[in-house]
């Protein structure tokens, strides 16, 4: 709900302090970001510096699970109006309210990073799936509701997106989780290409069969980079690109990777300014409803669940589809006005 005071939750500062924090921590999101409409930028970078922070105080803290218990303290302080004195908290708590934003969707990613505390195994893909969906679907789907968009089809392939992603994360950081004690990559699928998960963890090595494993991870999230596509088209036009950027740059991380125990992948900047032009142009393209009413993932319904649930008061989220839907209506009489006249 709307905070009855008129005081806002934070400043213009705290916003810009979120953003400094994903411009030196997450590149490749800060530079899709840049491609959003500027009213969105500063909310968007407040939910990535939440789940940054939340992710390594997770990762480099002497006690992860401790660390769960003081993060999900501060969400609830967050959710409740009354953010605890940090820029990132502040930030965080104007958009959830702002944007009638859950709190069941934050708390599924504090969920994911206590498994990660808790050090689980993931057996299956669906084990993975579920893991993905609450660190990065989450995600996903909070985007979505930033942009105004509430609709279930549309934060369905939103959840694609960031499952996707994750995976592609996975993929590319092998070596590097493994190094560090932690295995993502589903145990049947290694048992089944004759590598003993434990033994590798013991002493990370490439082989042809680990990558045959990653390439296998990577095909999952390639076909869920084509799920998602459909949901971008629904997103206010504004916002297409920068979604559309992101998915890009996420899918050619993992056409990169070719070493992930020794080596991280990484796209060239010639490379990702070459992939930015079908993004942009992805600004103008008529929208598309084809691919869209596919079933969720079981593993993110939850999440749709969630928000289908929450209370939207009339003056959070609504004022932006309004907005972005008169100018996409605009738009559109104005392209119709050129056909007409065209000779």
């Amino acid at each position: 709900m709307r905070r009855p005071s008129a005081e806002p939750l934070a400043s213009p500062a705290d916003f810009a302090a979120c953003r400094e924090t994903i411009r030196g921590g997450s590149r490749t999101f800060y530079a899709a970001s840049l491609l959003l409409p500027p009213r969105l930028r500063g909310p968007a970078y407040a939910l990535y510096a939440f789940c940054r922070a939340s992710d390594d105080a997770v990762d480099d803290g002497a006690d992860p699970a401790a660390a769960v218990v003081r993060l999900r303290a501060r969400l609830e302080r967050a959710a409740a109006g009354r953010p605890l004195d940090h820029p990132c908290d502040r930030a965080f708590a104007a958009t959830l309210a702002d944007h009638a934003i859950p709190p069941a969707l934050p708390a599924a990613l504090l969920e994911g990073l206590a498994w990660d505390a808790h050090g689980r195994d993931y057996e299956t893909l669906a084990d993975l799936r579920a893991y993905a969906a609450r660190v990065a679907g989450t995600v996903g789907a909070m985007m979505t509701l930033l942009m105004g968009r509430r609709e279930p089809a549309v934060l369905a392939r939103a959840c694609d997106l960031g499952v996707a992603m994750q995976f592609t994360n996975i993929a590319r950081d092998v070596g590097e989780d493994a190094r560090a004690g932690r295995l993502y990559l589903p145990r049947a699928w290694m048992r089944e290409a004759g590598l003993d998960p434990d033994a590798f963890l013991a002493a990370p090595a490439l082989s042809p069969a680990l990558q045959g494993v990653v390439a296998r991870l990577l095909a999952e999230a390639d076909a869920l980079y084509a799920c998602s596509r459909p949901g971008i088209d629904q997103l206010p036009r504004r916002c297409r690109p920068a979604i559309q950027a992101a998915r890009v740059l996420y899918a050619e991380i993992g056409r990169a990777v070719d070493d992930p125990v020794t080596r991280r992948a990484v796209v060239p900047a010639s490379r990702k300014l070459w992939l930015l032009a079908p993004a942009l142009a992805a600004a103008a393209r008529p929208t598309r409803a084809d691919g869209l009413a596919l079933e969720p993932l079981a593993e993110t319904r939850f999440l749709l669940d969630a928000v289908a649930a929450a209370p939207v008061p009339f003056d959070a989220g609504r004022r932006q589809g309004a907005a972005e839907w008169t100018i996409d209506l605009f738009l559109e009489l104005a392209r119709r006005e050129r056909a007409a006249s065209a000779p």
